[in-house]
């Protein structure tokens, strides 16, 4: 049964009578129920009924909306998820609510960071921390340090884009927020040791491994990930025991150690199909093929990337389904088969045209016009692509290599070199942009104008929505845990705001929101106390200004600039792509592999490191 607003047919006026009598807890816990058996759509559908229907009951509205928008945020709708997080932060506020008040912040920061809001989502989860600490919260504690690791780390992430320099090497800011990152995680491990959650604790090792991984810290990353593993093991969680054998693989490849890394992969495939996960499956089947490739085991590296192709087209991954092509012209090259590998040329090149990868479109096309010149064939000799192969099951014959060492892609070996490659080259494969949503404008520093009399409508620019990152959204206050009264605080000094509203001599009653526009809120003589709480300004800090212009500073320049351009996304494949690494890597060098064509003078790839050379 789902709420319904408008009239329905005698067949089921019953079920609509329901509906309309049910109260706002019934309809919330019926919400909640949905959720929390994974249904939010369903969920979120019941919370805001609830929220029509209304109540007089401060606390059940703080829940709802606290619980509205983490239903939203699994749904990736940011702007919702946003907006009703602010609400939670305002009520919470004004009925002086502190821990209440601490878990929205928290919300906020994590949603923030997931639309790339580092600085605005580090105010609101060191808010979070705060308040855990002045309340004595030691769990809100250790999930405001870990939320705050996820913020830097993130961060990090996004600040290695495009960077080119050598592991260890890193620019100062990017090792600082890195470095910050894994000072967070160890606080976290801390206090959930002393707490003795094993489930956090497992999160903090695999988290202090991916950032130690980024750093460039193979070996403490491994050790990490195996006491990830170990936990996961503990807890029969199949999932975190499938990323920590990932994980480790990946690591592995960056010292060298390939046989080892293949065994994890292995693990990792035979996991994501018991899981029935076809991406987690797709992406192993690619990390294989290109472990494989390393190890000149050019034959199986086929037969993984042929895996990877078909559950690429499956899921209409067309870049996907492009780097498969790309890898297996690699391999059929390197077994002396040119013919096939001109064929899985030929559709990288026509898949890069059709999804506007220009640098893989030029890396293609280079591919394709060198072993078109190696034998001997010109475009009218060609069928057109696709029938003259088939994509499945094609092997090939090893032959014996002519002169065409010079048109292979590049070579392999397993030698000392490769491993100093694959260390060199670290960062570059490890993540994607995070992008903006439309309703970026829902942010922090929007709750702040709302406070205040200014809008920044007229500043900003509208960006793009690629989908965002999926994280941990917690804080959600539980309905049944709401009803207690023991939970109902004193009200308190409203404390963020008030500094803010008294370093700008402007008075308190002019700038604080109108609780009478919070969906939901019916205002009556026995709550109308709670919502016209005096409070006593204090002077702010300057760090929590130094803060606040730093965040504002970043946010101006973020509506000034032109929205990013998009990165085409590939499920199936792993953001751990260290076999593109090397081809990009590899492209600065090719000239010297190269036989002479007769267009000299054609433009050679993008050798970018920080474009996708698929």
């Amino acid at each position: 049964m789902s709420p319904r607003c408008s009239c329905q047919s005698d067949s089921d006026s019953s079920d609509t009578l329901a509906v309309v009598t049910a109260s706002c807890l019934e309809l919330a816990l019926e919400g909640e129920r949905l959720c929390k058996a994974g249904d939010f759509k369903g969920g979120t559908a019941f919370f805001e009924a609830a929220v029509q229907v209304g109540t007089e009951d401060l606390k059940t509205l703080s829940a709802i909306y606290s619980q509205l928008g983490n239903a939203y945020f699994y749904l990736k709708e940011y702007g919702k998820a946003l907006e009703y997080h602010r609400h939670d932060l305002t009520l919470a506020r004004t009925i002086g609510d502190r821990i209440g008040e601490g878990k929205a912040s928290g919300n906020l920061g994590n949603t923030l960071k997931v639309l790339g809001r580092f600085d605005e989502a580090a105010v609101c989860c060191q808010r979070h921390l705060d308040i855990s600490q002045e309340q004595g919260d030691k769990v809100g504690e250790a999930r405001a340090l870990y939320n705050i690791g996820n913020v830097f780390h993130a961060k990090g992430k996004q600040q290695l884009w495009g960077c080119t320099q050598d592991p260890g090497d890193l620019p100062p800011d990017v090792r600082d927020t890195l470095q910050r990152a894994t000072g967070f995680y160890e606080m976290n491990l801390c206090l959930v040791k002393e707490l003795g959650d094993r489930a956090a604790q497992g999160r903090a090792f695999g988290n202090l491994g991916n950032t130690h991984y980024l750093l460039g810290n193979f070996v403490e990353a491994i050790k990490f990930h195996r006491q990830r593993l170990s936990i996961a093991k503990e807890f029969g969680d199949k999932a975190a025991e499938r990323r920590a054998y990932s994980n480790l693989g990946n690591a592995l490849i960056f010292l060298g150690q390939f046989n080892t890394a293949t065994e994890y992969y292995r693990k990792t495939l035979q996991l994501s199909r018991q899981l029935k996960d076809q991406v987690m499956e797709a992406q192993a089947c690619y990390s294989l093929g290109n472990t494989y490739t390393l190890l000149q085991q050019y034959e199986r590296a086929i037969d993984y990337h042929l895996k990877h192709l078909l559950i690429a087209q499956e899921l209409t991954d067309r870049v996907g389904e492009g780097r498969a092509c790309w890898s297996l012209g690699n391999a059929y090259v390197s077994l002396g088969n040119h013919r096939q590998a001109l064929h899985y040329a030929r559709k990288h090149l026509d898949i890069s045209k059709e999804i506007g990868d220009r640098n893989g479109e030029l890396t293609a096309r280079m591919n394709v016009e060198q072993l078109m010149e190696a034998l001997g064939v010109n475009e009218s000799d060609l069928s057109p692509c696709g029938s003259e192969f088939e994509v499945q099951g094609a092997r090939p014959k090893i032959t014996k290599r002519n002169s065409m060492d010079s048109v292979e892609l590049w070579k392999y070996s397993s030698d000392k070199g490769l491993c100093c490659l694959l260390y060199h080259l670290a960062y570059m494969s490890l993540f994607q942009k995070l992008g903006r949503d439309p309703s970026d404008e829902d942010c922090f520093f929007d709750l702040l104008s709302k406070f205040q009399s200014s809008r920044m409508d007229d500043q900003r620019c509208h960006l793009d929505d690629p989908n965002g990152e999926n994280g941990e959204n917690g804080g959600a206050v539980s309905l049944n845990e709401m009803l207690d009264p023991a939970l109902i605080t004193s009200p308190q000094t409203e404390e963020l705001f008030d500094l803010i509203v008294s370093s700008q001599s402007r008075r308190l009653d002019d700038q604080r929101v109108n609780v009478s526009n919070l969906p939901g809120l019916r205002i009556t003589h026995n709550n109308l106390g709670h919502l016209c709480v005096d409070t006593d300004p204090q002077e702010p800090s300057d760090d929590f200004f130094n803060m606040l212009i730093k965040c504002q500073s970043s946010r101006i320049d973020d509506q000034r600039c032109s929205p990013p351009e998009g990165v085409p996304r590939a499920p199936t494949v792993p953001d751990e792509d260290f076999f593109s690494l090397i081809q990009r890597a590899q492209a600065k060098r090719m000239d010297e592999q190269r036989v002479h064509l007769p267009s000299e003078e054609q433009d050679g790839p993008d050798s970018d490191p920080s474009g996708d050379s698929s």
